[in-house]
């Protein structure tokens, strides 16, 4: 039987998780109890939780508040996703059929028409997918579920903090066609553990590196 505390868990995390309670939102007790007939203690334990997950602020004298992500906070998800995401890649390929890669194959060329209609929520959607269609068959749940945590939380990054680099969607697409490319071959694990966080990282560079571009740019001026 699901617990109190576990249910205000849910209700919150989804609620954050689409947009519901943005970046910066007051989470108050009373009113969340009001709505949903659960008492003060379990919303508590909710928000403890949370906090210790990274998605509440619990804030002296003010209460607890969702958190603002911020161009470090995507930085740092990034650098993970490499690490998490390329060992997940290695363990997944050998369950992937040819289907399978005949379907993420399709996937990227819709990854390439949204690009192509400047379709950006579509390509963020679709890249995500890809992503954990093979992260999904590595035969490890907690490792999968900590990846699909992560892309949540990048989701919520971008909501907050805007990020752009010129030509990288259009490279990432290719990536994603040579990592299908050693999947299909049978390359090494440690090979496609490379090429995933090779891939990850290009992109977290593309941007550290155009905002850096910008940032020159407007002390010149």
């Amino acid at each position: 039987m699901t617990t109190k505390a576990e249910q205000a868990y849910q209700i919150l995390r989804e609620r954050i998780m689409d947009g519901t309670f943005g970046p910066g939102h007051r989470l108050v007790i009373d009113q969340l109890g009001r709505e949903h007939s659960i008492s003060s203690v379990p919303w508590r334990e909710s928000l403890r939780r949370l906090e210790a997950e990274g998605w509440v602020d619990i804030i002296p004298n003010v209460g607890a508040v969702v958190k603002t992500f911020d161009t470090g906070s995507w930085q740092r998800t990034m650098r993970l996703l490499a690490r998490i995401e390329g060992l997940a890649a290695a363990l997944a390929a050998p369950h992937l059929t040819a289907d399978d890669i005949a379907d993420l194959r399709a996937l990227n060329q819709r990854l390439n028409a949204s690009l192509a209609a400047y379709d950006v929520e579509a390509f963020g959607r679709l890249n995500r997918r890809f992503h954990e269609e093979i992260c999904s068959r590595c035969d490890d749940e907690h490792l999968s579920e900590l990846i699909h945590n992560e892309w949540t939380r990048l989701d919520l990054v971008r909501r907050s903090a805007f990020w752009y680099a010129p030509g990288r969607a259009q490279a990432s697409i290719s990536e994603h066609e040579g990592l299908l490319d050693l999947i299909e071959a049978g390359a090494a694990p440690e090979i496609i553990e490379t090429a995933m966080r090779r891939h990850q990282v290009n992109t977290l560079e593309a941007i550290a590196q155009h905002e850096a571009a910008l940032e020159a740019e407007q002390h010149r001026g």
